[in-house]
């Protein structure tokens, strides 16, 4: 269904530029008081990064599940980076979404609660992503085809920047990468290349304002947001990424450019698919299943999967 007039102009009342970090994850916590945590089933590890000890809750798509002895040993795993623009959400405000994914695809879902901006500038946030990532795909009991790397938003940033990073590196290699949304450039004024951010970066809830301000709380310096770790779309060799599923929003002003990194990764040589969910606004993978935007996207998501 498309947005009708009146939709339209409450989303422009609440499309306001610009972020208070702290006001942002106020508000962010929210969703934390949901009543149905009590029911996921869920337990929390975690992974050093240097002296870093990165938490990580995991999710599973069943009691059973929950209940065997062996974690992660013969499981499918999603190894989800959540968004926030790097610098305001948590892994428990997503434990609705993670659930449901865990559900929706029969896999299991790791999640990393990576550290945030400002207090901790690139690529720290990355690092500990790296780190998990790293003990998961070399860990004894797990095999790189049984892992998808996912995330949405920032998280889809991370997630891309982390399989460059990983090719670099030559440590482990995704097979596979879901990339939501997500945030692949580090330009977000007038005089972006995508026409997304000036038709949709005022009136759609995240604004081309929020996302300069994201940038620069998550950058350290100008320098910090030429590197294609922080902006993938930069990467001018982008061969030897893993088989790619792109879902954009079609009022989001980053759709563009999610959908150019699909085809810059099809260009060098790699597996992608990209689909643009129709009236769909940026975020909205926290609608929860009964959205049919998240149905839809469960239906691209698991015929990906199946396609391995």
């Amino acid at each position: 269904m498309a947005i009708n007039i009146a939709t339209k102009a409450i989303l422009k009342i609440l499309s306001f530029g610009g972020i208070d970090v702290e006001v942002s994850r106020q508000l962010a916590d929210l969703k934390r008081l949901d009543p149905m945590k009590i029911f996921y089933k869920k337990m929390d590890l975690q992974v050093y990064n240097g002296d870093y000890e990165v938490p990580i809750r995991v999710f599973f798509p069943d009691e059973a599940s929950c209940l065997e002895k062996d974690q992660i040993k013969g499981r499918k795993i999603m190894l989800f980076l959540h968004g926030g623009g790097w610098a305001t959400e948590h892994v428990e405000n997503y434990e609705r979404v993670c659930s449901r994914m865990a559900q929706a695809t029969g896999q299991t879902v790791a999640a990393v609660e990576y550290r945030l901006a400002p207090e901790h500038k690139f690529p720290t946030g990355l690092m500990d992503c790296y780190a998990v990532a790293r003990a998961l795909y070399t860990h004894p009991d797990t095999k790189p085809e049984d892992i998808t790397l996912i995330g949405d938003s920032a998280g889809g940033n991370l997630a891309a920047a982390l399989s460059i990073m990983a090719r670099d590196r030559g440590e482990f290699m995704p097979k596979r990468q879901i990339l939501i949304y997500p945030a692949v450039n580090n330009d977000y004024s007038e005089k972006s290349l995508f026409s997304s951010v000036r038709e949709n970066g005022q009136d759609y809830l995240l604004t081309a304002g929020k996302l300069k301000d994201y940038i620069n709380l998550y950058a350290g310096s100008e320098e910090d947001k030429l590197n294609p770790y922080f902006a993938p779309i930069l990467e001018k060799d982008l061969s030897g990424q893993p088989d790619t599923l792109i879902l954009t929003s079609e009022f989001d002003p980053l759709r563009d450019e999610g959908e150019a990194y699909g085809r810059r990764l099809a260009e060098a040589g790699n597996r992608v698919e990209v689909h643009r969910i129709k009236d769909a606004l940026h975020g909205y993978f926290a609608l929860g299943i009964r959205s049919l935007h998240v149905q839809e996207s469960f239906e691209y998501i698991n015929h990906f999967l199946e396609g391995e």
